[in-house]
């Protein structure tokens, strides 16, 4: 098959993998062609392996373990793992910080919040549970975009405030409305 150059090649290669999937995978942000292939070389193709996308992550030491010892917890660290699954996947959750994504901006509010390195192991977790879900269920993604993730994050503070403020017997009103009251 002749191609023409790197596109070329990379259209040839994302159309084999479309047919050997039957997904495109290609359509997560940070999942390129290559990366597409080397983790189908790393976690293979039926993802029924692993009965939950909670189990596919743990396995890539992604998700955060549990140190518990009488009640009470001493560490919730992510174990250390030479997975190079689980190093792509951090690789390209470094990659979708720069990017103006619904993942990009998942990957920077978490980044100011808990730094930078424990962003990368989150972002990278959400990108495995993408990889396993559209495996495992055929799911098609289609990224929402920055102003939806913010309206939606924006949304979820208000209303744990009401339910915070109703829960110590407050009640809380927009600011318009409290102004409207005054004048």
């Amino acid at each position: 098959m002749a191609t023409d150059g790197v596109g070329g090649a990379l259209t040839d290669l994302r159309e084999r993998l479309f047919r050997v999937l039957g997904i495109d995978l290609t359509q997560v942000h940070g999942f390129g062609p290559y990366l597409v292939l080397k983790l189908i070389a790393e976690c293979g193709i039926d993802m029924a392996r692993w009965p939950t996308a909670k189990h596919f992550t743990s396995w890539l030491a992604l998700s955060p373990g549990s140190k518990i010892s009488g009640g009470k917890l001493l560490s919730s660290r992510t174990r250390r793992t030479k997975s190079r699954a689980a190093a792509l996947l951090r690789l390209a959750a470094n990659v979708i910080g720069r990017t103006q994504t619904a993942l990009g901006a998942y990957y920077r509010r978490l980044a100011s919040r808990i730094g930078k390195a424990k962003a990368v192991t989150a972002t990278a977790r959400k990108l495995a549970l993408l990889f396993y879900n559209t495996l495992r269920y055929s799911w098609q993604y289609q990224d929402p975009g920055v102003d939806y993730y913010e309206v939606r994050y924006r949304q979820r503070l208000v209303s744990n405030l009401h339910r915070r403020a109703k829960s110590l017997g407050y009640e809380l009103a927009p600011v318009q409305a409290f102004e409207q009251r005054v004048s």
